[in-house]
């Protein structure tokens, strides 16, 4: 996860490299360890498939810089209304260890025909919470950018006056 500055500053380096008129404005961008997502709004009147194909090289040439400068893959999308669609973004392994009760939920999701297997019935958990709890994981992403802000002035930070600052206490030479 990424701060909010962080993320203005990716989305000004993005729209500051996209040719005028690929995007009507650049929306939002989006990143975690493995990827970036770039969303846009739609010109008007452009059917988002259309958009797709006549931008695509375009927007290849602006994510290879991404992609070598940011260490990651660059995913593209676009707003058409209320509507948020994504091009090919990644989908990315993560591990997890569960017990027999929370194993015994996702075989009851796949033999119920609710998802294939138990990492698709495990995603299909994931999207419900994340779209049930939309204003809760809002309000838990603001507390945590709330929590780095407090790390940033904590006792361990860099001494910026020039001084050698105060020194921790702790045990010091056996005096025996």
């Amino acid at each position: 996860m990424i701060t909010a500055e962080q993320s203005e500053q990716l989305r000004t380096w993005f729209a500051d490299r996209l040719p005028a008129g690929v995007y009507a404005s650049v929306v939002e961008v989006v990143a975690d360890r493995e990827e970036i997502t770039v969303v846009g709004t739609l010109p008007a009147g452009e059917s988002p498939d259309a958009f797709r194909e006549r931008t695509r090289e375009q927007r290849m040439e602006v994510a290879r810089e991404a992609e070598e400068l940011y260490r990651r893959k660059v995913a593209w999308g676009v707003r058409s209304g209320a509507e948020r669609i994504l091009f090919t973004h990644l989908a990315v392994p993560v591990m997890t260890r569960l017990r027999q009760p929370e194993r015994q939920v996702l075989d009851t999701l796949v033999e119920g025909g609710v998802a294939r297997s138990r990492a698709d019935a495990l995603a299909w958990c994931v999207r419900l919470v994340g779209r049930n709890t939309d204003a809760w994981l809002t309000e838990l992403r603001d507390s945590l950018a709330k929590v780095r802000e407090v790390r940033e002035t904590g006792p361990d930070r860099e001494d910026t006056s020039g001084g050698a600052g105060p020194r921790p206490e702790g045990p010091g030479p056996d005096p025996a």
